[in-house]
Order: C-alpha cells, then sequence, then structure tokens
C-alpha cells in the first residue's frame, strides 16, 4: 500500500487547469464543495509537488493528511491515486451534511473551514490562523487581568495590614507614654481607677450631663455618694492631651479651678473624673438671647457677674502666677467656665494647656491652638509679637466683652459678622454712651461696673501683647473703681456698626 501526502484547500472559486499541473491536484470534492456560486471549492493538492505558496491567493489550506492506496500503481498519477483512494474510504455524508457544516463554520464561527473526521465519520470546523491568535490573544489578556487582580488585592491587603498596625502601633506608644507619665506621677493626689469602677461609678453611663468635641460628660458617685462629673475623652484625643490635663490638673488647688479627683487610663477608655459642677457652665446663662436656655437660665445682675469675673481672673492668676511653673490654658471660653452650687467660678478642661517656667516671657508653639473667637492673635500669626501668658489675658477679655453684653462674640445667626463684631461696638459703646440707653436686661445694672468690666475687657483684648496688662494687674483694675482707669486705644480696625441692632448698657 503506497501513503499519499496530501493537502485540502478551499478556493472561492474553482481552480483553472493552468493554474496548476492536473496531474498534482484532484478535485473539486463534491461533499466539500458547495458548486457554482457557493464560494467552496474544495481540492485535495500533492504536498510533495506543489508548493502551498503557489497556490492562488483565492485558495487556502484546511487541512494537511495522508491517505493510502491499497491498489496503488506507479504509473499513477496523483488524481489518480485520489481516486482510488476515495473508492475505498466511506464519505459516508451527504450535500446536507456539508452545506450545515460550511454554514456552521463559516457564520456562526467566524469564517473556519469545514473537515471530515474519518474516524468518527463527523464534519467537523478547521480552526485557521486567525482563531489561533485570538486563542492566544484571550490568553494572554485573562493572565494579565488576573494578575492585576492578584496585584490589586495583594496591595489592598497590605494596605490594611499596615494601617491596623499603625493604629495598634500608634495605641501601644500611647498606652506606654500614659503608663511611663503614671509612674513617675504616683505621688499625685488624683486616684487612678479602672474602666470596670468608671462603669459602677456612672451606672453603666446613666446620667449624661453634656455632649463636646472632647467627648462626653457622665454624672457618678464615689466613696458615700459624693456627686462626681465624669469625662469620657474620645480616641482621638491624644495621649499627650490626657497626660496634659492630670499633670496640670492634679497639681492645682485652687478655689476657682475645677478639682481632679481621679482618672483611668485604660487605651483608648480613658477617663477623667471632676468635682461635680451644679450648675454646668457659665455659657449657659450668659446669653439670654438663646431661646432655649432663656427659661431655665436666666441673665446675672451686674454685681453678680462682675463677682464671677473676679472669680475666673484670680483662676487665671493662679495658673500664672500661684504655682511652681506657669499654666498656659489656652481656651479660656464661657464653656469651660463651671459654675459649683453658689454660682462661684471654676476654670476646667486644661487639655490645650501648657507648662513653662515662670520667669518664660515667651513660649514655641507648632501649630494654633483654643477656639474662634477667643484666640490671641499671635496664636494663629507670628505677625503678632511671641505666644506668652498673655494669651490667656486675650481670651479672659473677650469672655468678660460676652459676659457684659449677653451677646456672643462669633454669632452664626448673624449674616454680616463686621457689623456685630462686639470688640468695635464696645468700644463704641463705652465711646458714646449715655444716660439715654437701654439695658435689655430684667435687673437693674449699675452703669459704673459696666463701664469698669468693659475698659478692662478692652485693654486685655489690645491686638499686641505687650500692650494687654498681666492677669495680677487686671484683678487689681476689677477691684478699683472705673475712674482710675485710662481709657484704652481702639484693639481693632474700625469698621461700620448698626447702633440701631445694638445692645446698649448705661455706663455714665
Amino acid at each position: 500500500m503506497q501513503n499519499i501526502v496530501y493537502t485540502l484547500t478551499n478556493c472561492t472559486s474553482e481552480l483553472v487547469s493552468s493554474n496548476i499541473r492536473n496531474e498534482s491536484i484532484a478535485g473539486p470534492i463534491s461533499c466539500l464543495s458547495g458548486g457554482t456560486g457557493t464560494g467552496y471549492f474544495v481540492y485535495a493538492v500533492n504536498s510533495r509537488s506543489v508548493a502551498i505558496d503557489s497556490l492562488p491567493s483565492y485558495c487556502s489550506v484546511v487541512y494537511r493528511g495522508t491517505a493510502g492506496c491499497t491498489n496503488w500503481n506507479q504509473n499513477w498519477t496523483f488524481r489518480e491515486e485520489m481516486e482510488d483512494f476515495s473508492r475505498t474510504v466511506p464519505w459516508d455524508y451527504d450535500n446536507n451534511d456539508c452545506t450545515r457544516c460550511r454554514g456552521s463554520c463559516g457564520h456562526k464561527q467566524a469564517g473556519r473551514s469545514c473537515g471530515y473526521n474519518q474516524a468518527t465519520n463527523q464534519t467537523f470546523c478547521i480552526p485557521n490562523n486567525n482563531d489561533t491568535a485570538t486563542r492566544i490573544q484571550r490568553t494572554h489578556v485573562v493572565l494579565i487581568t488576573g494578575l492585576c487582580i492578584a496585584a490589586f488585592v495583594i496591595l489592598i491587603s497590605l494596605s490594611v495590614a499596615y494601617y491596623i498596625y499603625q493604629k495598634f502601633d500608634k495605641e501601644n506608644l500611647t498606652r506606654l507614654k500614659v503608663e511611663k507619665f503614671l509612674a513617675m506621677y504616683k505621688s499625685t493626689n488624683p486616684t487612678r481607677y479602672t474602666y470596670a469602677s468608671i462603669k459602677k461609678v456612672t451606672k453603666n453611663f446613666k446620667h449624661k450631663l453634656g455632649q463636646g468635641g472632647y467627648g462626653s460628660v457622665y454624672r457618678g458617685e464615689i466613696l458615700d455618694g459624693i456627686p462626681v462629673a465624669v469625662k469620657m475623652l474620645e480616641i482621638s484625643r491624644t495621649g499627650d492631651e490626657f497626660i496634659n490635663e492630670v499633670v496640670t490638673m492634679g497639681r492645682i488647688h485652687h478655689m476657682n479651678v475645677v478639682r481632679l479627683l481621679g482618672y483611668c487610663p485604660e487605651g483608648p477608655r480613658r477617663a477623667l473624673i471632676y468635682e461635680f459642677m451644679p450648675n454646668q457652665s457659665l455659657d449657659r446663662f450668659i446669653f439670654p438671647r438663646d431661646q432655649d436656655r432663656k427659661a431655665a437660665a436666666p441673665p446675672f445682675s451686674m454685681e453678680k457677674l462682675q463677682e464671677i469675673i473676679l472669680g475666673t481672673a484670680r483662676g487665671i492668676e493662679y495658673l500664672h502666677q500661684g504655682c511652681d511653673q506657669r499654666i498656659l490654658h489656652f481656651d479660656i471660653k464661657p464653656h469651660n467656665i463651671l459654675l459649683d452650687r453658689d454660682f462661684n467660678p471654676k476654670i476646667s478642661d486644661f487639655g490645650l494647656a501648657k507648662l513653662c517656667s515662670r520667669d518664660q516671657s515667651a513660649i514655641t508653639m507648632t501649630a494654633a491652638r483654643g477656639t474662634k473667637g477667643y484666640i490671641a492673635p499671635e496664636v494663629y500669626s507670628r505677625n503678632f509679637r511671641t505666644v506668652s501668658h498673655k494669651s490667656d489675658v486675650y481670651s479672659f477679655g473677650m469672655l468678660v466683652l460676652e459676659m457684659v453684653s449677653g451677646r456672643r462674640n462669633v454669632d452664626p445667626s448673624i449674616d454680616n459678622q463686621s457689623d456685630a463684631y462686639l470688640p468695635e461696638w464696645s468700644y463704641n459703646l463705652l465711646i458714646q454712651g449715655g444716660s439715654d440707653t437701654v439695658v435689655e436686661m430684667d435687673c437693674d445694672d449699675v452703669s459704673e461696673i459696666a463701664r469698669k468690666l468693659i475698659i478692662v475687657a478692652l485693654w486685655c483684648i489690645q491686638w499686641s501683647s505687650a500692650d494687654r496688662p498681666s492677669m495680677t494687674r487686671v484683678v487689681q483694675m476689677l477691684m478699683g473703681n472705673s475712674d482710675s482707669l485710662e481709657i484704652p486705644p481702639k484693639p481693632f480696625v474700625s469698621s461700620s456698626v448698626d447702633q440701631h441692632d445694638a445692645i446698649h448698657i448705661p455706663l455714665n
């Protein structure tokens, strides 16, 4: 038996005899071709004598194979060999099968050629070069996509792991810092509590007194029913601020400063325990325009305001001059002035405080600290001299102006803040005052006290810290009378003020 090496080629039109030698080609093969008008003409070409690139451009290779001739004659041509092969091989399918095969391969599978499997007696689609390239391209796309997804997942996982590590590492460093500090200051008076004890003291945080940017305040009881205020610090509150408050307030014993009774340093669940102030903060009483507070907190008389202002001034003076180290509060405002049962003022919240030696005239700061409306110019801009204890004097002056006027320094309900700038309004009132002005308060105020308080406040808020008095001098001014006080220069750049909207207080 002789093996014939052949190539099946599909041509879009019939081959002309002059294109290739007749003895090297057989076809078209009827069962694989569609006939005239179909564009499918399949020929068998002798692979040994015909180079594939010699075929016309409208022909393409669809299959290469070998065929065995049982009655082979050496004088036979290739055509005769293929005819003998065709007679001995059962091409057992009709033209409908060929048509269906060509239709399926040509349309549904993007121009593939149709072939025949002798072993299974079935037609099949023969992949072309474009199919192979497409499969390779798809494989590459899938591989690259998979690698990108894997890299992204790994990157996200590493980022999350790094964030968690940094978070716990930061918390651990803060905890170690707090523990180191507590070990150094074992002898301080405040008592150390566990978190479980804090829950017991507050009856599982049952009675909430208030909420602020620092955290929440709850009422509790220690020992034999002694009421206390427990401030639970937010997680965002740094260990430095916690240490600041404990080390600062732990050494202070003054009638006008809130006393720190205890603390809890357990990780992020830090707490500070203070003596209980039944009348809460000063801002509940000095702003009668706040409708939600008017009924519960009537305004004070001018005499009582002077007592509260003097007590607050003495507390700040003690911080500046009465301790081994000077304590700068940096957040003097009505909310941080608490009132006891007899409305005596006590300064609270030392989270932003800084310690320095008593002879130190200036300190360095990396960032502004305090509350808008009470921050001294030099704290937020180095163009106004240096930061010192005079920065607290400025905040105190703003506090006094608010207490005397009953209006806020920064009032979000007023559209044009320049028309309601409290220092300018107060200065104009001091210069223009008269007996025909009207007091919008429900009690008889002493105009002399109001005049003195405004003069002292305007001295305290001078833009240059060198022009501000010390707190010792402020206490002296408050204890004297207004006749001995010099009118201060304007502590602001002048702007128009709507006098009709002002709250008038008789000064003369």
